[in-house]
């Protein structure tokens, strides 16, 4: 799948990894929290894969990270 802004999307998943390591959860561990596979949390979190995922995705990812939605968006 080719994507418009895919580099955004590479780094919303290292956003996504990154506050989840520092939360100490293994992909396998938070992906349940979330309700998703682990392989498709992997796949968001890939910085090669650029995969696209819904917002309700998203807003659980926040949720279950306890952080507000915008700091996933932080990409400095």
């Amino acid at each position: 799948m080719k994507l418009k802004h895919k580099t955004k999307y590479e780094r919303l998943g290292l956003n996504i990894a990154y506050y989840r390591k520092i939360k100490g959860l293994s992909q396998e561990k938070f992906a349940e929290t979330v309700h998703i596979s682990r392989g498709y949390l992997s796949h968001i979190e890939a910085p090669n894969m650029a995969a696209s995922f819904s917002v309700e995705v998203l807003f659980d990812i926040a949720d279950a990270l306890g952080i507000e939605i915008k700091q996933l968006f932080d990409f400095k």
